[in-house]
């Protein structure tokens, strides 16, 4: 006897890609913000709310024939610590990991002080993270630490 009582969302596998799995629910417009996912062609499912037994709610991000650089991985850490990368090859995992956030980031984070020399004079930022979790950034040049509500990337 069949069981038609199971339900349970279907979403279509990718040839070729990468899934950003276990985004924080809140997180998942601004992760697609900024990697400028709103500017690619590629087919590109989204999801959130989606239950999930480690986190309770999630977002998830499947994007068809992209690989993300390091740059974009280190954008995701700083905004979803705890997002794992997918990367799908031939429909099979070809590689999965945590993203792990980096001690230091350089030229993807905007500094926030106006009078900071990478805001003057254009030099590329670099910053020290003081705490992954929360988000706190210290500027190389200025030294402000640049906080979560504040941080635009470039």
């Amino acid at each position: 006897m069949e069981n038609n009582n199971r339900k349970e969302l279907v979403v279509s596998a990718i040839k070729s890609g990468t899934v950003i799995d276990h985004i924080p629910n809140d997180m998942v417009s601004t992760v697609i913000k900024i990697l400028n996912l709103y500017e690619v062609t590629n087919e590109i499912v989204f999801g959130a709310n989606l239950d999930s037994k480690k986190y309770g709610k999630k977002g998830l991000i499947k994007v068809k024939d992209k690989k993300f650089e390091s740059s974009e991985i280190n954008k995701i850490s700083l905004v979803a610590p705890s997002a794992t990368i997918i990367e799908i090859e031939d429909y099979r995992v070809a590689r999965k990991f945590k993203v792990d956030v980096p001690k230091k980031i350089s030229g993807i984070v905007k500094c926030f002080n106006p009078k900071c020399i990478t805001n003057v004079e254009n030099a590329k930022t670099k910053f020290d993270v003081l705490d992954g979790e929360d988000l706190k950034l210290l500027c190389h040049y200025c030294e402000k630490i640049t906080k979560k509500g504040t941080v635009e990337f470039l």
